[in-house]
């Protein structure tokens, strides 16, 4: 990793006064559904699922939480690949809209990556983003650089693919290998 990464990752790391990154708990499983909701982007899952990832999958993700009332305002929830245990496959990144503009998902993600870096020796990161996303696009691409990781795109699943009505294609974005 070059000085100028190390600064931009180090940027990054740093919160905004009164907020906070932590691990998920199953009583925020309700905030997060909202919050995926609200985004105007997402696909939503059900309730039930965002229950789940808080409980079993607190480990490969991240909340960030208001300092004031601990209440969750931006997430990123991921999970280590099966069949690539050294893989984070990032699901979902949101941030409230009130917060938006602030850097915090760049932060929850570099945060989060470092953290499974650590604990998991991940060496790349997997995330699928639909064409015209153009703010999980920037995201993604900025990790990247942060990062001094190569960026491969391809498309994962194809339109046709989706069995619940029109779905755009969902690109699949590789980086890595991930430098400390």
């Amino acid at each position: 990793m070059t000085a100028a990464q190390a600064d931009l990752q180090a940027e990054f790391l740093e919160m905004p006064e009164g907020l906070r990154i932590d691990r998920p708990e199953v009583a925020d499983g309700a905030v997060l559904w909202r919050l995926a909701r609200d985004s105007g982007t997402l696909d939503l899952n059900s309730s039930y699922s965002y229950l789940l990832w808080c409980r079993d999958f607190a480990g490969t993700s991240a909340v960030v939480r208001d300092g004031s009332d601990g209440r969750p305002v931006g997430f990123v929830i991921a999970y280590l690949r099966p069949d690539r245990p050294r893989t984070l496959l990032v699901w979902q990144v949101a941030v409230d809209s009130a917060q938006r503009g602030r850097g915090l998902a760049a932060r929850l993600l570099d945060a989060l990556t470092a953290r499974v870096v650590e604990e998991h020796g991940v060496t790349g990161l997997e995330t699928t983003i639909t064409p015209g996303n153009t703010a999980s696009e920037r995201l993604f691409t900025s990790f990247a650089r942060r990062h001094g990781a190569a960026l491969e795109r391809e498309v994962l699943f194809e339109t046709p693919q989706f069995p619940d009505g029109p779905h755009d294609p969902e690109v699949l974005y590789r980086i890595g290998p991930l430098s400390d």
